[in-house]
């Protein structure tokens, strides 16, 4: 999953984006509220962590002119201010949730799961595709009912392909998502990665769920 992090301190920005990151998201970073709104709207995020007091145009504001644009992407207000009515701001200016600071960084962690889950409305909290069931809650894996252990990249291709399944997933949108970076041509790092996970979730098995489409990319869906 792709998080957009918009914090101008710059320390709590590195320390959010690194945390994020050890959860196998993919995380951008930005200090700066107007280039913050600017990526948003140019990019395909699951989620925007936003800070308030941000230099350029406030938190709030960016937050209005996503949902100007119709941009429903969960987003997460940071604030130093606890006071009931900032918090109220927050909120009916679209934010989905609201964390004051100073934070327990698990907490953090807890409320980007928790938006994560319920995100899109067509997705919900367990991933299931077929015998294949994927919980974001607690990382586990099971197929047919027997647990399978996944790197956290495997664990990131395998949530990012459920999340979208029956869609076809180009090696671009993958390696924006996954990798969080532009996809190089030259490199062959997401087939040997869906290879992994074919061995893990595939092998031995009847029921293919992993999916080569020729000329585009990848599928995750039960024939």
């Amino acid at each position: 999953m792709r998080v957009l992090v918009i914090e101008d301190e710059t320390k709590v920005g590195c320390f959010i984006k690194r945390a994020l990151e050890e959860e196998s998201y993919a995380v951008d970073l930005s200090e700066d509220g107007a280039k913050g709104l600017e990526m948003a709207l140019a990019t395909d995020y699951d989620l925007l962590v936003v800070d308030v007091m941000l230099p350029s145009m406030s938190g709030l504001d960016v937050l209005k002119n996503l949902r100007r644009e119709r941009i429903q992407t969960p987003v997460l207000i940071l604030s130093a201010q606890s006071q009931i009515d900032q918090r109220v701001k927050g909120l009916d200016a679209g934010a989905d949730d609201y964390l004051t600071k100073p934070f327990a960084i698990d907490e953090l962690l807890a409320r980007v799961r928790a938006l994560l889950r319920r995100g899109a409305t067509e997705s919900p909290g367990i991933l299931q595709v077929d015998d294949l069931v994927l919980n974001p809650a607690t990382r586990d894996v099971t197929r047919g009912g027997q647990r399978i252990e996944l790197t956290l990249k495997e664990y990131a291709l395998l949530e990012y392909l459920m999340r979208h399944t029956g869609r076809v997933l180009t090696r671009p949108m993958i390696s924006e998502h996954v990798w969080n970076q532009d996809f190089d041509t030259f490199t062959n790092v997401i087939d040997v990665y869906v290879n992994y996970l074919r061995n893990k979730i595939d092998r031995g098995r009847t029921k293919k769920l992993i999916h080569t489409i020729r000329g585009s990319g990848y599928m995750l869906k039960a024939d």
